[in-house]
């Protein structure tokens, strides 16, 4: 019987002494299990292809290969002379099990602060591990380590279809590369789709109230609706809230109860809208038209504009019984033949504000700024007990 000592191409270490017999179909399988591999060539120390078990000798030393050439493992084990002592020596990394081979240089010089660096800079000072082919393992990601290595080599960012930039980031944080980091933070911002701040359209809000039951509440809370046509829908109970409806057409809109709360109105048109029970606190309807609108509810639920600045408004023959516009701004607005009674106006700037025509009977406008205001063809006398506390 013979025996002779099996080794990992290239690999002087962990050799396994094995018994010869059979053919050399059996020591390949002997060879596979013992080593952890798939043998499909022995060769001997001089780099010789053994194809007949015959050749060998008891006491051979043996090298096998899973396919690759025939590795030197005394040239493989050493640096050449006169570079000992270099980082210009080969590694080989097994990255998630997938196997990259470059040089100690490329993962020291470039980034010498980052990890990889730190890692191969000396030799076994981190103790890194390393597999039965004498590869370093590393438990990353390989198809996002590739684009790192590939950096390293050359200083080009290049990433192939398919990969993620988010991954590869990822990465680079990990390992410390910091000059790709930077790279990569514009190539991922570069990509990204820019921000659609375009204003919704009719048609694409008729799309929505169509597939929105009518029980349901549908919200559009912030949305941007700048100038668009908006006339003669019911928009009942919608929420608005801080939405953009600036220079919208909303004539003839049903808002019965919708909330208009810090929503921008400024230069929209409103006539003839129906705003019963709408709530407009802190809203901004400057330049706004809203002739002929009604904010008057049967059921006696008051409207709220509390806060809202309508300056310049036209406000022209609307039903606002009883309407909350305390601290409201309404300077230099138009309500000619309001109807404002029982109207909340405490703390308003009714600054140059034309009340021409208008119905106060029981309004409350103790605390509110009246210079230059127009009170012309009061529908009823308006007492003083009504203005001062």
């Amino acid at each position: 019987m013979r025996r002779v000592t099996l080794f990992l191409n290239g690999s002087p270490k962990n050799g396994k002494v094995v018994a010869v017999y059979g053919t050399l179909s059996d020591l390949l399988s002997v060879a596979s299990n013992k080593l952890g591999i798939k043998a499909t060539s022995v060769y001997n120390g001089k780099g010789g292809l053994i194809d007949d078990i015959a050749l060998i000798r008891d006491d051979d030393v043996l090298f096998v290969c899973e396919g690759e050439p025939f590795i030197d493992p005394q040239t493989d084990s050493k640096p050449p002379e006169g570079l000992t002592g270099s980082h210009t020596d080969w590694l080989t990394l097994n990255v998630g099990g997938r196997y990259f081979t470059t040089t100690r240089s490329t993962l020291v010089n470039k980034e010498p602060d980052s990890m990889l660096a730190h890692m191969f800079k000396d030799k076994d000072v981190w103790g890194n591990k390393q597999d039965h082919r004498g590869a370093f393992l590393i438990d990353r990601s390989p198809e996002y380590f590739e684009p790192i290595l590939n950096y390293l080599r050359h200083g080009q960012l290049i990433v192939n279809d398919g990969i993620n930039l988010l991954g590869v980031l990822e990465e680079a944080r990990f390992f410390g590369i910091d000059s790709l980091i930077e790279h990569l933070e514009v190539a991922i911002k570069n990509s990204q789709p820019p921000e659609d701040h375009s204003p919704i359209s009719r048609k694409e809000f008729v799309r929505f109230l169509l597939a929105t039951p009518t029980k349901s509440e549908l919200r559009c809370q912030g949305l941007n609706f700048s100038g668009a046509d908006l006339s003669r829908l019911d928009l009942r109970y919608i929420n608005f809230k801080m939405a953009n409806l600036s220079r919208c057409n909303l004539a003839h809109a049903n808002l019965c109860f919708a909330n208009l709360e810090r929503a921008d109105l400024s230069g929209s048109v409103l006539d003839c809208a129906n705003l019963q029970g709408v709530k407009m606190l802190c809203s901004n309807a400057e330049g706004a038209s809203l002739k002929l609108c009604n904010f008057e509810d049967p059921s006696g639920l008051k409207a709220n504009l509390e806060g809202e600045i309508l300056s310049a408004v036209v406000f022209s023959m609307v039903e606002m019984t009883g309407i909350n516009l305390r601290v409201a701004t309404l300077k230099n607005a138009k309500l000619k033949n309001c109807n404002l009674r029982g109207a909340t106006l405490a703390g308003t700037d009714l600054e140059n504000c034309d009340l021409s025509g208008c119905d106060l009977q029981e309004a409350n406008l103790r605390g509110s700024n009246v210079k230059g205001a127009i009170f012309e063809e009061m529908l009823t006398p308006l007492h003083m007990s009504q203005s001062v506390r």
